[in-house]
């Protein structure tokens, strides 16, 4: 058996959780780092990450639990000298870093082996928001990357990666999950080849990097004249934030699912109007996109077949999307086939 490695835990995201789990259930996990607590809801309560979510209900178990509660801090500055040298004087032999939302000074790192989980099959897509670019870029294979840090993003040597293929229906939230669930698998094999002293990685191919910056509200966009591959991509792509919302006689609508058919559009109807509206089949620059699921604001979500019949949706109503994306725009555009 593999021997328990001291670990310092430094996550913030739901995307760190199945991880931190893991290293609970094999490991010696000295000390979890998260984010402090911040404003959330209508009521503006103080509301903890979902790592510090965790660690409370493992002090307070809602659920059974054999796991063992690690001590928790949540500091602003993660690299002042007190923070850190409470985290060095865990004497880790590692410290494992997924989603955590603070960069890891120098002084911090000095002879310590850190590892970190990204949601992207590195070079491709380093940044804050890979999971989304994946699909957004219509990639045909996803997965995750465990790496060193490094002084630039996510630029480290790579220990680990996963690769699968990419379901054209798998939203960005679905994708999220999914590398969740698979990152704990990569980030056990590196902390055994450290325990067994052969860990050893590659270094990444700069001219292959891609880059994802982070998404803001205005990436919501859609432009109806691109193909309804691309279409489904971006609706995909952003769902569940900031997702893609249209105006439907004037009012907000959020595209959450969709899917592409290639059957060209009627030369008589215009790219966003309604081709069919029992199928939810609109018009756009090439082929056609199928609206699969939409919400209507301040509604839940439902089917496109339900909106349309509560409304007696007609051929040629025009979907709008605002505002009109720029070239700067955030978000990667364009998008294979999905």
């Amino acid at each position: 058996m593999t021997r328990r490695l001291k670990i310092v835990y430094f996550g913030s995201g739901a995307f760190g959780v199945p991880t931190l789990r893991m290293l609970l259930e094999r490991h010696d996990v000295r000390l979890v780092v998260t984010q402090p607590d911040k404003p959330a809801g209508r009521g503006e309560s103080l509301t903890p990450t979902p790592i510090g979510a965790m660690v409370a209900n493992l002090i307070t178990p809602t659920t059974p639990t054999t796991l063992t509660t690690p001590q928790i801090i949540k500091p602003p500055k993660v690299n002042e000298p007190a923070v850190r040298d409470l985290i060095r004087s865990q004497g880790a032999d590692a410290f494992v870093v997924v989603a955590f939302g603070q960069k890891l000074g120098r002084s911090l790192l000095e002879g310590v082996c850190a590892i970190n989980l990204h949601g992207s099959i590195l070079p491709r897509w380093r940044g804050a928001s890979p999971v989304q670019a994946s699909i957004l870029a219509g990639d045909p294979f996803v997965g995750n990357s465990v790496i060193a840090l490094a002084d630039r993003m996510d630029a480290g040597v790579v220990y680990a990666s996963s690769s699968f293929p990419r379901d054209p229906g798998w939203t960005a939230g679905d994708l999220h999950d999914l590398l969740a669930a698979d990152g704990p698998s990569l980030i056990a094999r590196v902390l055994d080849d450290l325990a067994d002293g052969k860990v050893a990685g590659a270094n990444q191919n700069e001219s292959l990097v891609t880059l994802a910056p982070k998404l803001s509200k205005s990436d919501g966009w859609l432009d109806f004249h691109a193909g309804a591959s691309a279409c489904v991509c971006r609706i995909h792509g952003l769902n569940p934030w900031p997702s893609v919302t249209v105006r439907f006689r004037d009012q907000p609508l959020k595209l959450l699912r969709a899917a592409a058919h290639a059957e060209p559009s009627p030369a008589t109807i215009q790219p966003g109007c309604v081709i069919d509206p029992l199928s939810g089949d609109i018009a756009t620059g090439e082929g056609r996109l199928r609206l699969v699921e939409v919400q209507p604001s301040g509604k839940r979500a439902m089917s496109w077949r339900e909106f349309a019949a509560g409304r007696r949706v007609v051929i040629g109503e025009r979907l709008i999307s605002e505002p009109v994306p720029t070239s700067d725009a955030g978000a990667p555009t364009g998008g294979g086939a999905c």
